[in-house]
């Protein structure tokens, strides 16, 4: 063979090469803090969220798409793996974070691993207002290894190379939690948008009472989902500039619901409930589809669409396969929310939401540092001082005890307003629901409650945290755990 035929035969491997690496999709995970399904392509009526809405016409929506926990680390932890957070033992949210660590069960590894092996450039990356080169939120529970984000961009990966990328997004917190970021967020929006969201036309959910600050936060709010969905326009002219855009699959999601009183930290449709579009190469454009979908999915749907093999042990499914068995019961766990204990168990089917309390003698509300200082829960707690409040609205956020289980039927109460677990006429269906949730925690091998160690270690690390920034919080921190601990003596 004569060398210059070799070289020519060389080349044409190589191109055949590149052009095969080229072929894999780019993989965008977009992910948002703190915000619930209200953009207009899910039926919100009062803003408009054209970006999302383009998207989710090119590709596919999911209308029921559930997390399996609703507070951050802990849907952050099994969003990674493709693991329930209970399976995993990353259940309690920021736990592991003292001198007691949390690591993975053998053989279960964090979905970027697994797109780095299969030669995927991996970043994280923070975008507060706009692409920046910084790393984005983790927040996971376990130990992990951080070099499994190649960088803070995918800017940074080599010619050719495709990547799998992780935006983090504000999202909600852009609202802050009081008149002071109202107030920023409402000259954002108008900077950038030329309007805001008129807080006199905001329709709340009714088991919140129309109360002024109560109306002022949720136009924040959806005001921040309009800047959210700027940021897709943003990362979509992007793509298009830098000629990856045709290769590149988007999956837009938030971390959980809005945070309220009844939203992030809890069972209910406002906490677990959230968006999920998903548009790229492969992804047959139009697509609504209305099937249970957990938001462990997205780990294994991923390596499906970049064509790594997905583990047997992960149980997330590939929703997007030609062979997928569709769900007919998402699942979904509250423990430990910083330094309050809870352990709430739940599932929804298409029409029904079951929920157990764990510890039933409790309030809904308990004290909590973090939503206490929010504008909201002090309204509403000085509306339950004042007696102002209805008797639906008392009872859902304020009796001094939850039932031990509760029941809804959400084709005929959306808003899970009426517990139906001592309706006889519900008898079998809270008892099909009841064995489904016994099997779902044995199967999963929910452990449960942390140990009072685990607690302990986590709580000094919190304490350290906000004693010598904020006395005044770390007082209240103080007092939250002595209750907390107090209940538990008291077997409440």
């Amino acid at each position: 063979m004569k060398p210059a035929f070799s070289f020519l035969i060389l080349i044409a491997l190589a191109s055949n090469l590149f052009a095969q690496h080229q072929e894999r999709p780019n993989i965008i995970w977009m992910i948002v803090d703190d915000m619930s399904a209200e953009f207009s392509c899910y039926g919100e009526t009062l803003i408009e969220t054209p970006h999302l809405d383009h998207l989710a016409q090119t590709g596919v929506r999911f209308s029921k798409a559930f997390v399996t926990a609703p507070v951050c680390s802990t849907n952050r932890s099994a969003f990674i793996t493709g693991m329930y957070q209970t399976s995993i033992g990353a259940h309690h949210h920021r736990s592991g974070r003292g001198n007691l660590k949390i690591h993975l069960p053998k053989g279960i590894r964090p979905v970027p691993e697994l797109f780095q092996e299969a030669g995927y450039h991996t970043s994280n990356t923070r975008w507060p207002e706009g692409p920046k080169n910084s790393p984005g939120k983790t927040d996971y529970n376990f130990e992990w290894d951080r070099a499994m984000y190649d960088s803070n961009d995918w800017s940074q990966r080599k010619p050719g190379q495709p990547f799998f990328a992780q935006i983090q997004l504000r999202g909600g917190k852009l609202r802050g939690k009081d008149q002071t970021g109202y107030e920023k967020l409402r000259k954002m929006a108008q900077e950038v948008l030329g309007s805001t969201t008129d807080p006199s036309q905001v329709t709340l959910p009714p088991y919140y009472p129309d109360l002024p600050i109560l109306r002022e936060d949720w136009a924040a709010y959806l005001d921040s989902i309009r800047i959210t969905d700027t940021h897709i326009g943003t990362l979509i002219d992007r793509l298009k500039e830098e000629g990856d855009f045709e290769n590149t699959v988007i999956l837009f999601m938030t971390d959980h619901g809005i945070s309220h009183a009844r939203g992030k930290q809890f069972l209910y449709e406002e906490g677990l409930h959230v968006p999920l579009v998903i548009a790229g190469p492969g992804i047959e454009a139009g697509q609504n589809r209305d099937d249970l979908v957990e938001h462990i999915d997205i780990a294994a749907l991923s390596l499906g669409l970049a064509g790594i093999p997905i583990p047997g042990y992960m149980q997330a499914k590939d929703i997007l396969s030609p062979d997928y068995v569709k769900r007919d019961t998402i699942f979904a766990a509250r423990d430990r929310c910083d330094e309050t204990v809870d352990y709430l168990r739940g599932l929804r089917t298409q029409r029904y939401k079951y929920i157990r309390n764990f510890l039933p003698h409790r309030p809904h509300l308990q004290p909590n540092r973090y939503k206490d200082g929010k504008d909201i829960i002090k309204a509403l707690r000085n509306a339950h001082g004042k007696g102002v409040l209805d008797a639906t609205q008392e009872k859902i956020l304020f009796a001094p005890h939850r039932e031990a289980e509760e029941l809804y039927d959400l084709e005929n109460d959306p808003y899970e307003l009426n517990n139906l677990a001592t309706d006889p006429s519900k008898e079998k269906i809270l008892m099909d629901l009841r064995a489904r949730l016994d099997n779902w925690i044995t199967k999963t091998n929910d452990p449960g409650p942390e140990s009072a160690a685990m607690y302990d270690s986590d709580m000094l690390i919190y304490l350290k945290s906000r004693n010598g920034s904020d006395p005044e919080q770390g007082e209240i921190l103080r007092r939250n755990i002595a209750l907390m601990k107090a209940w538990a003596a008291e077997e409440k």
